[in-house]
């Protein structure tokens, strides 16, 4: 895989991560309720639960764009329909984490399952990499090798995101937990999300 396709997709993966979603909201949430320390186990599970979005995902792509370049586009332009429905959609959501309660006291163990749960039933994460990973592989090289890496890649970036949210979260709470600030980066999201869209219909298969 070529350096620069892989900084691009380094840089779709930073904003599919820090995109407030599900995954998001566990872990602002956890940060919250339990500081850092013991939300590590959630953050884990998150990724375990993406991880296995993307085995299931790279089983499929390989096969799919090395027999069919129609397939390749009608992929490449459900996906970019989809980004921009995406952003859309946070650009309007004015949902908020002040209702999260931090009562709750629960173990680690118990964090990091229900973290797998949580993204293993997020549609979100599946559809945004069967729509993104045909971009970023080469049906002209071996493509083990490029899922590996883009597999890996988008599990580092979004388990640093997330730790990174959660200690945002636990250091600075109440300001998190605005309506209004909320609401800004969701539309600052959808907004990249549209952008994301739009630079990937303007590509070439």
């Amino acid at each position: 895989m070529e350096l620069h396709v892989w900084l691009a997709y380094v840089v779709t993966a930073i904003v599919f991560s820090l995109a407030p979603g599900s995954g998001t909201v566990n872990s602002i949430s956890n940060g919250l309720s339990y500081g850092t320390r013991k939300s590590l186990g959630a953050i884990v599970g998150l990724q375990v639960g993406l991880a296995c979005h993307i085995i299931l995902v790279g089983a499929g792509i390989g096969a799919l764009v090395a027999q069919s370049a129609m397939a390749f586009t009608v992929i490449k332009w459900v996906g970019a329909a989809y980004l921009v429905w995406l952003g859309i959609q946070k650009w309007r959501d004015k949902s908020s984490l002040a209702t999260l309660s931090g009562d709750d006291q629960r173990s680690s163990w118990a964090l990091l399952r229900s973290a797998i749960v949580i993204n293993l039933t997020n549609p979100k994460s599946i559809v945004f990499l069967v729509a993104l990973f045909p971009q970023f592989i080469n049906p002209s090289q071996p493509q083990l090798i490029q899922f590996v890496v883009l597999g890996v890649t988008t599990v580092v970036i979004d388990a640093i995101v997330m730790l990174g949210y959660t200690t945002l979260a636990s250091q600075m709470g109440r300001f998190i937990r605005s309506d209004k600030v909320m609401g800004k980066i969701n539309k600052v999201f959808g907004s990249m999300f549209v952008g994301c869209g739009a630079l990937l219909a303007a590509a070439k298969s």
